[in-house]
C-alpha cells in the first residue's frame, strides 16, 4: 500500500513526464503544416552582434535595431526567421533571458514573422565566454560565432543537468506560443571532428549521445510546435539509405517531427535533396541556403522551395559584424584589402538598401502569391 501511494504521489508531482507528447506521426505533422502558408525567411542576427551572446546579453540586446531590421524583412515579404539561442545565457540569467526572448517575439509578431529557435550549435568557436564579445576579425566570414555548448561544458557530465534545465525551461516557457514556428534542437551536430580549433577530437561521440536526450527533453515540455534538427552532409538521405548514415543523421531523420536540411549547392541538388526527404512523408524545411559564389542563389533555389512547398530560410538578413558577405574561403585568404566580387550571404546592406533588388522583388512576389497572413 505504501509503495502504491509513493508511486501515485510521484505521478502527481511529475505531470509533464506523464503527459509529454510522443513524436508527431507523419499525419499529425502534415495536418499541422496544412494550416501554415508557405514561408520564406532568413537566419537572423542583428548587424551589431557578432554572435549569439552579443545578440541576447542584457547590455547588448538591441530591440530598436531588431525592430528596424525585421521591418526590412517584412517589407521583403519574409514571414519567418531562424534565430540562435545559447545555453550559457540560460545558465547565467534564465529569467532575464526569457524576458528578452519575449521582447524579441513581440517585435517579430508585429512584423508578422514567426520564429524557428535553435537551441544548440556545433559550428565555429568551441570556447564561448559570457561578457564583452570580441570585435570582428578583418576580412573573415563569421569570425566570432560560437558553439553551444562549448567544448569544456560538453566534456563535463556535471553540467548536463544545466543543459536539461535550459531545454526544458526555454521550450516549456513558450510551448504554446503561436509566434514560434518550430524548435531546431541542434544546428549541424558533428559526429566527429579533428583536433583542430573548431572540432575537438572526442566531441563527436559526446554530441552523438547527447542529441537524442535533447529531443527527449524538448518533448517533455510538451510543445505544440514541431521539433527538428537539420541534416546537412553525407550521401543519400532517403529512407532506403538510412542505415548507411551516421548515428547523428539517423537521430535527426527519425526523431524530427518535421524534416529539415541545409544545402549551399545548386538548385538541382536542392531538388534532389527535397525528393529524398519527402519520402519520409513529413513536411520539409530548408533552414539554410544561399552561397551565391558557390552556386546557391536566391533566384535559383527559392522558386524550387516555393514549388515544392518547402519552407526556405537563407543565411543572413543584414550585413553586419558577422561579416558573412565574405565567403568561407576568407579563412584561407582574408578579404582585408578588397570586397568579394559577389556577396556570399545576406540580403540587405547596413543602411537597409537591398544588395540585389531582384532578390527582394522575387521574395515579395512568391510570398505574396501564397500569403496566409
Amino acid at each position: 500500500m505504501r509503495l502504491i501511494s509513493l508511486v501515485a504521489i510521484g505521478l502527481l508531482l511529475c505531470p509533464t513526464l506523464a503527459q509529454a507528447r510522443p513524436q508527431w506521426t507523419p499525419a499529425q505533422a502534415n495536418t499541422w503544416y496544412a494550416s501554415e502558408p508557405w514561408r520564406a525567411g532568413a537566419n537572423y542576427i542583428p548587424r551589431d552582434a557578432i554572435n549569439q551572446l552579443e545578440m541576447w546579453q542584457a547590455d547588448t540586446f538591441n530591440p530598436q535595431m531588431i525592430d528596424q531590421e525585421l521591418g526590412w524583412a517584412e517589407s521583403a515579404g519574409m514571414t519567418t526567421m531562424r534565430v540562435y539561442l545559447h545555453d550559457m545565457l540560460w545558465a547565467a540569467d534564465p529569467d532575464g533571458f526569457k524576458q528578452r526572448i519575449e521582447t524579441y517575439l513581440a517585435i517579430a509578431d508585429r512584423h508578422h514573422i514567426k520564429t524557428i529557435f535553435v537551441l544548440f550549435d556545433s559550428c565555429w568557436d568551441p570556447h564561448p565566454k559570457l561578457g564583452k564579445q570580441p570585435a570582428p576579425k578583418p576580412g573573415l566570414h563569421n569570425s566570432g560565432w560560437l558553439q553551444s555548448p562549448g567544448i569544456d561544458r560538453l566534456k563535463d557530465p556535471a553540467v548536463y543537468p544545466q543543459f536539461e534545465a535550459y531545454v526544458k525551461g526555454v521550450v516549456g516557457a513558450f510551448a504554446n506560443d503561436k509566434r514560434i514556428l518550430a524548435w531546431d534542437v541542434w544546428n549541424e551536430p558533428h559526429e566527429d571532428g579533428g583536433a583542430d580549433t573548431m572540432h575537438h577530437a572526442g566531441a563527436g561521440a559526446l554530441v552523438t549521445n547527447l542529441l537524442p536526450k535533447v529531443f527527449d527533453w524538448a518533448r517533455s515540455a510538451d510543445p505544440t510546435q514541431p521539433l527538428t534538427s537539420g541534416v546537412y552532409d553525407g550521401g543519400d538521405w532517403a529512407p532506403g539509405g538510412l542505415t548507411k548514415l551516421n548515428a547523428i543523421q539517423q537521430t535527426q531523420l527519425t526523431q524530427s517531427d518535421i524534416i529539415s536540411f541545409h544545402s549551399y549547392s545548386w538548385p538541382e541538388e536542392v531538388e534532389n535533396r527535397i525528393t529524398q526527404l519527402k519520402a519520409y512523408g513529413r513536411p520539409v524545411f530548408c533552414t539554410e541556403y544561399l552561397a551565391r559564389s558557390a552556386g546557391s542563389t536566391l533566384d535559383g533555389v527559392l522558386p524550387v522551395g516555393h514549388r515544392e512547398k518547402v519552407v526556405m530560410v537563407n543565411w543572413g538578413l543584414v550585413d553586419g559584424k558577422t561579416q558573412t558577405r565574405f565567403p568561407w574561403d576568407s579563412y584561407a585568404h582574408p578579404y582585408t584589402d578588397r570586397e568579394p566580387v559577389v556577396w556570399f550571404h545576406d540580403l540587405f546592406r547596413a543602411d537597409g538598401t537591398p544588395y540585389r533588388q531582384r532578390e527582394i522583388d522575387l521574395l515579395r512576389a512568391l510570398t505574396d502569391a501564397t500569403s496566409g497572413n
